[in-house]
């Protein structure tokens, strides 16, 4: 696909006679929705109106690419239109715009029309191409003109492909950035474009990762950070930042990234920034880095599981209450059917999340399709919440051998792979596995498990439950937790079966409420910034926010996880001694009215903290006010 596939000559406006920036909006939506590009004129315009809000795209030097992607746009397109006498557009250089390209993107936008949209931006970085835009009379010559810069641009890249392979001058300066704007469509590779330009002609090397709507290109690796005199990060939407803590990191709008390439790249080669400090709240599992082995393993994993709890603990809570109204209005009434069916339709979404975002932490973005494909054919099968698992994985590592098998393509179809031959490739090889092997076999056995779990006596039942309920309190969040918490929504979502929901809940609120207890009773082992956290953790043990203890937990392992294992291993056996069960994977005492024997899941909440509380206020030693304070 080329620029001439989108800017088509029906859809140019030669001249423009709008006047004001709403006219001009107005007038080139307008012509969308006329052509038949767009299908709902209110929602596009919004969209368009929205972008602006943001920033303005009015980009200076005469040019304004107003944009925006979403739902009403049936395929992808470009108005070109021409102004004249020039319109106040709010552009960044204060002057009046007089040449307009409007970029509609469908919600399902794809990689190809996202290259030629990307390209189209870089183009326009061009001033000769942009005076004679302005003397352009009809479409004709602009399409004219536009067809010669992209053969002229196709040259120039193939050239620097011949040199990629050239060694970085390590006596030139070297400096990396990030490239972003809010819709990942034209900004973001026009301040890619515009840096790699000025750093050229500065005699600097640069690499630039651009965060567009076809995913994260280009990507900067620990080797390129470590190296970089200091970062760029030209944005306008969230990135990940953490990985350039403790470097020098100039923070800039995504337009200071196009019209200021030269004072950036010199503020970084002359390392004229402040040392980033990170962001303390950022969580371990979102580490932008690639790894390896288990610790990969695991981040794949946590990235499935993150992005299916909302769904886990939004239906399950929903459903759990809508079982409360069954007990009240009988299971015909409005009430219980309408929350009954709205928390079971997030329920239906929770193996094929999964495994989705499984293999896209594996595979990026093309992962994503045959990962959630696999998951839907897991639960299809009655693979269950083991299938899905395996299905996120496969679905990751058939994905990245498509690619590597597809990487010797010419560059003439790379546009072909994301759009065409990655989704069919990725779907039919994990569909294949998924149908002939991976269903059969996990369906076997995943009945197996759920019959030797039904099966299980008094004794084991109380074991398994002791099992799991000091497995929350080994590394609170860690992996030992997660395994567990994984473990029980996975029965939980093949059977409705909420014993092991009680014992995994009852262990994780110990470990804070104990902690909560124990600066109460033997105030003396404390100092006073402990004490004062007593109360938080008290909030967060009986929310279910295990990670309250962690504090502690760190300033004095041994002691605090210990006893938090005793105590949390002895409830969660409780709870099954019981027979308690939580109908809802979130919400500690929140949601204990919705269990079964909740009274009895209350007192082994008492037991196991008291115990845990007691054990900790035992073994630690009296505290003085000059004590270490918590770890942050």
């Amino acid at each position: 696909m080329k620029i001439k596939d989108v800017m088509l000559k029906e859809l140019m406006i030669l001249p423009l006679t709008a006047d004001s920036k709403a006219g001009v909006i107005e007038e080139m939506t307008q012509r969308l929705f006329d052509k038949g590009v767009i299908n709902d004129l209110e929602l596009f315009r919004d969209g368009i109106h929205n972008r602006e809000a943001q920033s303005s795209t009015g980009l200076g030097d005469g040019i304004a690419m107003p944009h925006a992607k979403n739902a009403a746009v049936t395929r992808p397109a470009v108005v070109f239109a021409k102004s004249e006498a020039g319109v106040d557009y709010d552009s960044l250089d204060g002057q009046p715009a007089y040449l307009f390209f409007m970029i509609a993107a469908p919600d399902s936008a794809n990689d190809v029309h996202l290259q030629v949209l990307s390209g189209l931006s870089r183009l326009l970085l061009d001033p000769a191409l942009l005076g004679k835009l302005k003397q352009a009379q009809t479409a004709e010559d602009v399409e004219a003109l536009f067809a010669a810069a992209e053969a002229a641009k196709d040259a120039e890249e193939a050239a620097e492909n011949e040199t990629a392979a050239t060694p970085v001058d390590s006596e030139r300066p070297f400096v990396v950035a990030v490239t972003a704007c809010p819709t990942g469509i034209a900004h973001t590779y026009m301040a890619e474009d515009a840096l790699k330009k000025k750093a050229a002609e500065m005699g600097v090397d640069i690499k630039v990762e651009t965060n567009g709507s076809d995913g994260t290109k280009n990507r900067l690796t620990a080797d390129d950070i470590e190296r970089a005199s200091a970062v760029i990060a030209a944005v306008g939407k969230k990135v990940e930042m953490n990985r350039f803590k403790g470097k020098r990191v100039l923070e800039r709008p995504v337009a200071d990234g196009i019209k200021k390439a030269e004072e950036l790249i010199t503020k970084a080669v002359n390392q004229e920034a402040p040392i980033y400090q990170g962001d303390k709240e950022a969580v371990q599992e979102e580490n932008y880095e690639k790894t390896s082995g288990l610790s990969s393993l695991y981040k794949d994993l946590m990235n499935g599981i993150s992005h299916m709890l909302p769904f886990v603990v939004g239906g399950g809570i929903i459903l759990a209450i809508s079982f409360l109204f069954e007990n009240w209005f009988g299971n015909e009434s409005a009430v219980f059917l309408s929350l009954n069916q709205t928390g079971g339709a997030a329920f239906q979404f929770l193996i094929p999340i999964l495994a989705g975002y499984i293999a896209y932490s594996i595979a990026d973005r093309p992962g994503l399709l045959p990962g959630m494909a696999g998951g839907f054919m897991a639960v299809q099968s009655n693979a269950g919440f083991l299938g899905g698992l395996i299905a996120g994985f496969l679905a990751g590592y058939v994905m990245n051998a498509v690619k590597r098998g597809l990487g010797g393509l010419p560059k003439s179809l790379a546009g072909l792979k994301t759009i065409l031959l990655f989704p069919v490739f990725g779907l039919l090889f994990t569909g294949l596995i998924m149908y002939f092997f991976v269903g059969p076999v996990f369906a076997t056995i995943n009945n197996a498990m759920l019959d030797f779990l039904a099966g299980l006596g008094t004794g084991n039942t109380v074991l398994l439950g002791a099992v799991l309920g000091g497995m929350m309190a080994i590394d609170m969040g860690g992996p030992f937790n997660k395994a567990a918490y994984a473990f029980s929504i996975g029965i939980f979502t093949d059977t409705g079966d909420g014993r092991w929901m009680a014992a995994v809940m009852v262990g994780g609120m110990i470990p804070p409420i104990a902690i909560a207890l124990a600066t109460f009773l033997f105030k003396n082992k404390f100092n006073a910034v402990e004490r004062q956290s007593g109360l938080s953790n008290l909030i967060m043990g009986l929310s279910f926010i295990t990670e309250g203890a962690i504090p502690f937990a760190a300033a004095d392992p041994l002691r605090v996880i210990g006893s938090s294992i005793v105590g949390s291993a002895i409830a969660g056996g409780l709870t099954q001694f019981w027979n308690t069960s939580i109908p809802a994977p979130h919400g500690g005492i929140f949601v204990v009215s919705l269990g079964e024997n909740r009274l009895m899941f209350l007192v082994a909440l008492l037991i196991g903290s008291v115990i845990s509380a007691a054990l900790l206020g035992l073994l630690r030693k009296p505290a003085t006010e000059s004590d270490v304070k918590l770890k942050a």
